[in-house]
């Protein structure tokens, strides 16, 4: 596969940040960047160094503003060759929409327009917070196509069935502050301070254990599939690991010792 840099990926003390690189078309969904950002985010969970990343977009008018609906409908005319290369991407992607059980923590920092598609990736990630002039919305009924990257699922998951229903069969746009009022995102800043007010979440979730955040998540998420009495007595092997971790035994000797704790992640 011959790609261009759709995304990029910069790694700095335990960190991830994950660049959609695409800003004079909105940072859209088309398959190089669907699988760009595959590889990114499998990095993310393979590389032990890694302990948590941020997902955002290139310039500042937009985070992702959904699937490239030109370069979808340019396929109509394409060759058996753009075909077959379209078809190697999408069969080599494990886009983050489907990665149900990511292990490390996810941040979208939406600088723009999140919608369609991007709202979905940002929806699949487990903070998002957003600069005050971003824009949300699901507007696929409009073009005569559905939330299907799991939108549909999610939005009325994260923000209760009505308003859901709301924005999902109007195709309506909201705004950032209309979305943290729905309890859809964690933050609203004004976009001067949205890298510093992400940074301040990085800085508090690397202060915490790597093996206690990912045992936390696991069971949070996990455990939204059943009723509160089974999710409790759930076992949960990320919490196993956790428990019969290094990690463990130094969180509580660092706090008997008056010292901030070395986490090892193991």
């Amino acid at each position: 596969m011959i790609t261009t840099p759709t995304t990029t990926l910069v790694v700095e003390h335990h960190v991830a940040w994950i660049t959609l690189n695409r800003p004079d078309s909105l940072n859209a969904l088309n398959p190089e960047l669907r699988w760009q950002l595959s590889q990114h985010l499998d990095e993310v969970e393979t590389n032990d160094d890694i302990w948590l990343a941020v997902i955002t977009g290139a310039g500042d008018k937009a985070f992702c503003a959904g699937a490239d609906l030109k370069a979808r409908a340019l396929l109509k005319t394409a060759s058996r060759a753009q075909l077959d290369e379209v078809k190697a991407y999408e069969d080599a992607t494990r886009h983050i929409i489907e990665r149900w059980q990511f292990p490390k923590p996810l941040i979208a920092m939406v600088n723009g327009y999140a919608l369609g598609g991007g709202l979905e990736v940002a929806m699949a990630c487990d903070l998002i917070i957003a600069a005050d002039h971003a824009t949300f919305g699901l507007p696929e009924p409009t073009r005569g196509l559905i939330a299907g990257s799991a939108g549909v699922h999610r939005l009325p998951r994260q923000i209760g069935l009505k308003p859901a229903m709301g924005y999902l069969l109007t195709g309506r746009h909201f705004s950032a502050q209309r979305a943290y009022e729905l309890g859809l995102i964690n933050e609203v800043v004004p976009k001067a301070q949205l890298r510093a007010t992400v940074q301040g979440y990085v800085d508090d979730i690397l202060r915490c254990a790597p093996l206690a955040v990912r045992a936390t998540k696991a069971c949070a998420m996990q455990g939204l599939d059943h009723p509160l009495p089974a999710a409790f007595e759930k076992t949960y092997p990320e919490e196993l690991l956790r428990r019969k971790s290094a990690d463990a035994l130094e969180g509580p000797r660092a706090f008997a010792e008056k010292r901030a704790p070395v986490w090892q992640g193991r």
